[in-house]
């Protein structure tokens, strides 16, 4: 069933939980391309950070309310489609902005634009609103918003010539290259929302953590170079171009390495170490703050004990994953400096971000949402073309933030034949999701993840973290012996 068409400003109650806005046009030669979006905004009209801004590179909001479903290209039109859980839409959220924006021209080059509001679970049209443009590149369409603890959906046609960055910087997002402000004013006379100036200020990128007294090494601490006892620290390749202290550390933290193998009866255990690091959003304190540096010169040990060529396989990950320059033992404090950095929005870029080195990955390509899966399929693949006489051992950090069960878990699933295991760490108390669960799944013929989250991975000794992380890669090496799939 069609609903009436709406005229401009007009309202309606909702009271479906579940709805999708869906924005339609007819494609075709010289036609733009148009992308849906969508903002949270508070009473106060604006966004509480980047993530309030649902889009095609951060489709999903950390709440679960809102999720970008993307484009559907059908015989007579095209459409671009977002869905709101009306019901999970957090407290403070008073206004749901359902945006679009043009690429390659304006709206009055679009034929057939139409925004239709449905009942998801039924797929009912509850509204329809035919929109007329002009020369316009970002639109907002309608919004959905609360009155009396009850939804309304409103039809807006407000226009904006100033494209998407225009738009949201009224909204409170911050832009790379943002228009001047005169530039950012509707071309319609509606009142516009009130605006706020743009924040400018980038995602901090960490220097490596400070670094604590040295500790002495005893001679008892250091095995004899001529009969090294078994698992014995490696010595490394690059190991003597670190700063003294950063040695210092390296050398006690290969011993502990090496007693935790030793325990678990691992000695003689060698292993090509990756390393994974979230970036997300959330995951900003932890690198401002040095955390992730620290975490990073720790697992240097793990790799410089269990293979001695010196070098770990990095990735980062968010929205989507980047792989990393490999880190170079000797070059660890550089490194460091270079590439542990937390992911960004990357709305409104011209080309790669300014003041980037060449070996720079540009965060704003990583973006700041959380999608575990699409870094272990990049993990395996690199695994598959690039095999090892030894086993690969993965060491993955989050904080959380897990929604994508399903495709995690068939990432996983898979990857049970092949010579990897992976080694997930939670960085705080979240939503682990199917990691925390992997251990009963059956079904599998070997246990290939393990699985443990710390309050403040800072407070926890190194003795502690090496035998928490290495205490079920031993038994997975037996396991995967004996199924043939080392």
């Amino acid at each position: 069933m069609t609903a009436s068409p709406m005229s401009k400003g007009s309202n309606l109650p909702v009271d479906a939980r579940v709805v999708r806005v869906e924005l339609a046009w007819a494609a075709g030669a010289g036609v733009p391309d148009i992308d849906a979006s969508a903002l949270l905004l508070t009473e106060a009209g604006r966004v509480r950070d980047d993530g309030d801004f649902v889009f095609y590179n951060q489709p999903r909001h950390t709440s679960g309310a809102v999720t970008h479903l993307g484009k559907q290209r059908g015989a007579r039109d095209t459409t671009d489609t977002v869905e709101v859980d009306l019901g999970a839409v957090e407290g403070v959220v008073e206004r749901i902005v359902l945006c679009a924006s043009a690429d390659g021209g304006t709206f009055g080059q679009v034929p057939g634009l139409v925004l239709r509001l449905l009942d998801a679970g039924a797929g009912t049209e509850l509204a329809r609103f035919d929109m007329a443009a002009g020369t316009e590149t970002a639109f907002i369409g309608g919004e959905l918003y609360r009155r009396q603890g009850k939804w309304k959906f409103r039809a807006v046609g407000q226009g904006y010539a100033s494209g998407l960055a225009g738009l949201a910087t009224d909204f409170g997002i911050t832009v790379d290259d943002a228009p001047p402000a005169s530039s950012a004013s509707p071309v319609t006379t509606t009142p516009p929302v009130p605006s706020a100036s743009p924040a400018t200020t980038a995602a901090p990128v960490p220097s490596p953590p400070p670094v604590p007294p040295a500790v002495p090494v005893a001679p008892a601490q250091q095995p004899s170079a001529s009969r090294p006892h078994p698992g014995a620290p490696r010595l490394t390749k690059g190991e003597e171009r670190l700063p003294v202290d950063m040695r210092k550390r390296l050398s006690l933290r290969k011993e502990q390495v090496a007693v935790s193998l030793r325990k678990h009866g691992a000695a003689e255990v060698t292993a090509r170490v990756i390393l994974v690091l979230d970036a997300s959003g959330s995951m900003s304190f932890l690198y401002s703050k040095g955390v992730v540096a620290d975490v990073v010169e720790r697992m240097a040990a793990v790799a410089a004990q269990l293979d001695d060529d010196g070098e770990m396989q990095a990735w980062t990950f968010a929205s989507n994953p980047a792989r990393l320059p490999d880190l170079r033992l000797g070059e660890l404090p550089e490194w460091l400096r270079l590439h542990v950095r937390v992911g960004e929005v990357g709305l409104f870029r011209r080309g790669r971000k300014k003041g980037l080195e060449p070996s720079q990955v540009d965060m704003r390509d990583v973006g700041i949402q959380n999608e575990e899966q699409k870094v272990i399929a990049e993990v395996r693949a690199f695994v598959r073309d690039n095999p090892a006489s030894a086993p690969t051992l993965v060491l993955f950090f989050s904080d959380g933030g897990v929604y994508r069960n399903k495709e995690i878990e068939r990432e996983l699933r898979e990857a049970v034949e092949e010579p990897v295991f992976w080694q997930f760490v939670g960085l705080g108390k979240s939503n682990y999701g199917v990691l925390e669960r992997f251990d009963t799944l059956p079904g599998r013929r070997v246990d290939n993840v393990g699985f443990f989250a710390v309050d403040d991975i800072s407070t926890v000794p190194d003795a502690e973290l090496y035998d928490r992380l290495l205490s079920e890669f031993p038994q997975w090496i037996t396991a995967a012996g004996r199924a043939g799939i080392l």
